[in-house]
């Protein structure tokens, strides 16, 4: 399987907002229920840190950076997310994703990367692992998905270029 890597364009979000509604159908994915307006998804996204994997005509899956948060102190901080397409899944589109975000968010001065993963979601805990992020702690009951209570498995990555001084 042939594609690119590169950031994600306006015009990529017809396709990537599909990726992500089957991530949310999923229910092992995200807390979300729905997917948001382009407006909204990148107002919580560094643009910069907003990559997609494209064969030239289908986008096979995207990943991108959240801020955690706009003190100044927090600035190097951001969450991962990684979304593959269904019918991309085991073909390395997300470990290629998650290599070219780290790149991209180092450049971007990013020193750490985290990630609130659902003990569920099998596949996600070995990529993060694959790509050097560290599995800190379980955070229990964050959250309520259809009125049950769920559990995340927080994993984060230290860059060994950005903050290390």
């Amino acid at each position: 399987m042939e594609y690119s890597i590169r950031e994600m364009k306006e015009e990529d979000w017809e396709q990537v907002a599909c990726i992500y509604k089957a991530g949310i159908a999923t229910q092992n994915a995200t807390f979300e229920t729905k997917v948001p307006t382009y407006a909204d998804w990148m107002k919580r996204t560094h643009a910069k840190c907003c990559i997609v994997a494209d064969d030239g005509s289908t986008i096979l899956g995207w990943s991108k950076i959240s801020p955690v948060s706009d003190r100044a102190v927090y600035a190097g901080v951001g969450e991962v997310s990684v979304y593959v397409h269904p019918e991309a899944k085991g073909k390395g589109v997300g470990d290629s994703l998650l290599k070219a975000l780290i790149v991209v968010s180092e450049q971007q001065g990013y020193w750490t990367l985290q990630s609130g993963i659902f003990p569920e979601n099998i596949s996600s805990i070995h990529l993060h692992k694959k790509n050097g992020f560290r599995e800190v702690g379980r955070r229990e009951r964050i959250g309520k998905m259809n009125g049950v209570w769920r559990d995340t498995l927080f994993f984060e990555r230290r860059s060994n270029m950005i903050g290390i001084d």
